[in-house]
């Protein structure tokens, strides 16, 4: 009896007629690509920042002095990630105003120290002893207190150059009458009745100005808050004529140039027996360099003592409005600087501004840059940097700049001529081969960057990219 198992009958194998493929690949030439990799960018900050020529290793920036006192705001220094106040901005305090012994002021500016804090922060508690002052170099505080029915209500709400806390420094039994939480993340400066207390014993001169308070003499500057140079205009026949002199700042920024730099590895008998139809050597150094291209531009955006988002003057950062980046909000950062050229947002943020340009009906413009095509607003090319971080609150920075040194703006620093140099700023030394026949490459690259002036470079800070329900 025969069973029907439903499968077909296995056929016998046929014999090969004639040579296989994988045999013949044996005797064939590969064709082959060149290494890939795929954490090469457009890398269009390094493309597009004018480079300026660092010969001592220093770059130096002289600036105009500025302050502004009696203004009512409290003006600050930026160096990297580190914040100090202006001795002559302490004369905003009521307790120093006029008081211009410089040396005092120096030593009370000395006494601050920093103190980062984050969005929803308790910096201090109603009903809790008040010992200190508090400078509010940036970010928004608001200080709540009891109303009249027993609810919380807002007393104030604070921001870059406000302070509070100032009658700590004189009054020992001093406490908080009201709640101050940070809105944002921000930076302030604190000091305390201790410290104060400190300098003030080693000063009659402000021993005596606190007991015999005397106003604020009146200081001219210009409305930029430069020490103001004086001018005549109208003038007709013998008037005598003021003089004049630009006065500088006595400690000027430096920017040290900075380094990448790696060891690339190549065993000898890789680059003696395998260095046909491409160069090995060749082709590792390209990887690498391309790495250390990549690095370069992420610390010209995240480093903390010269990175463009670290170095941004507070003054030039803005919130949205709404969250996400609008029209207005670019229309914003453009307005608060001349001759902006540049607009950077990661790839995500630059899809935010897409969708909420097409929500209203709005079209980016497009510009040639460099034979490509890339979308501008008001003519100012927005282009993709990935270096630029995303919080893990989904918010990204927008960055525009004015870039070049006859512009006052944003600059890139670098030193080229160096011994073996391989491209512009990039050397690459043969160190030697060791005891398991290794070649050594050390391969480095220098740079730095530099804001000229503060309005160089503006920032949209939180800008919220993660796509709405609608």
């Amino acid at each position: 009896m025969t069973v029907d198992t439903g499968l077909e009958p296995q056929q016998e194998p046929r014999p090969q007629s004639s040579l296989g493929t994988a045999a013949a690949r044996n005797l064939a030439t590969t064709t082959k690509s060149a290494p890939q990799m795929q954490e090469i960018t457009s890398r269009w900050l390094l493309r597009r920042l004018p480079w300026v020529e660092v010969s001592g290793g220093h770059y130096r920036v002289n600036r105009r002095l500025t302050y502004t006192v009696g203004d009512g705001r409290i003006d600050f220094v930026q160096d990297g990630a580190e914040v100090r106040v202006i001795p002559r901005e302490l004369g905003e305090l009521s307790l120093l105003r006029g008081f211009d012994d410089e040396e005092v002021l120096t030593a009370i500016a000395g006494q601050c120290v920093q103190r980062d804090f984050r969005a929803g922060e308790v910096l201090v508690e109603r009903g809790t002893p008040a010992d200190r002052i508090h400078l509010i170099a940036h970010g928004r505080i608001k200080q709540s207190g009891i109303g009249k029915y027993g609810d919380e209500t807002v007393i104030a709400v604070l921001a870059d150059g406000d302070r509070f806390g100032q009658s700590a420094l004189l009054d020992a039994d001093a406490n908080w009458k009201y709640t101050a939480t940070a809105e944002t993340a921000g930076t302030l400066l604190t000091l305390s009745r201790d410290d104060f207390a400190a300098v003030l014993d080693r000063s009659p001169g402000l021993q005596a100005h606190i007991r015999e308070f005397s106003a604020l003499p009146e200081q001219r500057q210009n409305r930029r808050g430069e020490a103001e140079i004086a001018l005549s205009a109208g003038h007709t026949g013998e008037a005598q004529l003021p003089g004049a002199f630009a006065d500088y700042e006595l400690e000027p920024r430096e920017y040290e140039l900075s380094l990448v730099q790696t060891v690339l590895r190549v065993h000898t008998r890789v680059a003696d027996l395998y260095n046909q139809p491409m160069d090995q050597t060749e082709q590792q150094l390209r990887l690498t360099i391309e790495a250390l291209r990549e690095r370069q531009e992420h610390e010209l955006i995240n480093n903390r003592e010269f990175g463009l988002l670290h170095n941004a003057a507070f003054s030039q950062r803005i919130q949205p409005h709404s969250g996400a980046p609008t029209p207005d909000d670019l229309d914003e950062l453009l307005c608060r600087r001349r001759g902006s050229n540049l607009f950077f947002a990661h790839p995500r943020a630059i899809a935010a501004i897409g969708r909420e340009f097409n929500s209203r009906g709005l079209y980016p413009d497009h510009v040639d840059l460099g034979g490509q095509q890339v979308p501008a607003w008001r003519g100012v090319p927005i282009l993709p940097c990935n270096k630029i971080p995303i919080s893990r609150e989904n918010t990204s920075s927008i960055l525009v700049m004015r870039t070049g040194e006859d512009n006052q703006g944003v600059v890139g620093l670098r030193r080229t001529g160096l011994p073996e140099e391989y491209e512009p700023g990039l050397t690459v030394r043969f160190m030697g081969i060791d005891e398991k026949a290794i070649i050594s490459y050390l391969v480095t690259t220098y740079f730095s960057a530099a804001i000229l002036v503060p309005d160089a470079l503006g920032v949209l800070e939180n800008v919220q990219i993660g796509r709405t329900r609608g």
